[in-house]
C-alpha cells in the first residue's frame, strides 16, 4: 500500500514539473499568469486566486515553436532554432547549426519562404490562439520571432 502511495506521489510530482508558470512582465496585466502544461500541450491564463480565465490546446508543431519563443522572451527567437524544434525530435547545437545552414542555402537559392513553410504554418495557427490571451508573435525580419502584447500599454 505504501509503495502505491509513493508511486502516486512520484507521478504527481513528475506531472507538476511539466507545468510552467509564467508571469511575462510587460505582456500580461498585473495578477495574471500563464500556466503551460507540456504534457497536454495546454496554455491556461490564470488570475489571482487562482482562477482559470481561459485555456487553449496546441498542436505538436504549435507547441514546438511556442516553447523556444517563450524561452527566448524578452528577446527574439532565431528562425534556425524554430526550424530545428519543428524538424528534430532532439534539439542540439548541432541541429540548430544544420538548420542555420539550411536557411542560408535556401536564401542563396531564393527559397527562403519555402524552407520556412512548416514554421510559418505553425506560427500562423499559434498566433490565432495567442490572440485570445492578448499576445502576439512579432516577426523580426529574416531573423526570428518574439512574443509581444496585443494590448496598448496606455490602456493598462
Amino acid at each position: 500500500m505504501l509503495k502505491i502511495q509513493l508511486a502516486q506521489v512520484k507521478r504527481r510530482k513528475e506531472l507538476e514539473t511539466k507545468i510552467s508558470h509564467l508571469s511575462l512582465p510587460g505582456l500580461l496585466p498585473a495578477g495574471q499568469t500563464l500556466a503551460l502544461n507540456l504534457e497536454t500541450r495546454t496554455l491556461s491564463l490564470l488570475s489571482d486566486g487562482p482562477l482559470l480565465i481561459m485555456d487553449q490546446k496546441f498542436s505538436l508543431n504549435e507547441i514546438s515553436v511556442f516553447v523556444p519563443i517563450l524561452e527566448s522572451f524578452p528577446n527574439y527567437c532565431p528562425y534556425e532554432v524554430l526550424l530545428s524544434h519543428i524538424s528534430s525530435s532532439v534539439v542540439t547545437a548541432t541541429s540548430i547549426a544544420r538548420c542555420r545552414q539550411r536557411l542560408q542555402d535556401a536564401q542563396n537559392r531564393g527559397e527562403w519562404q519555402q524552407e520556412l513553410r512548416p514554421v510559418r504554418r505553425a506560427l500562423s495557427s499559434l498566433r490565432n490562439k495567442l490572440h485570445y490571451f492578448g499576445l502576439e508573435i512579432s516577426n523580426v525580419r529574416e531573423r526570428g520571432c518574439s512574443l509581444t502584447s496585443l494590448r496598448s500599454p496606455l490602456l493598462e
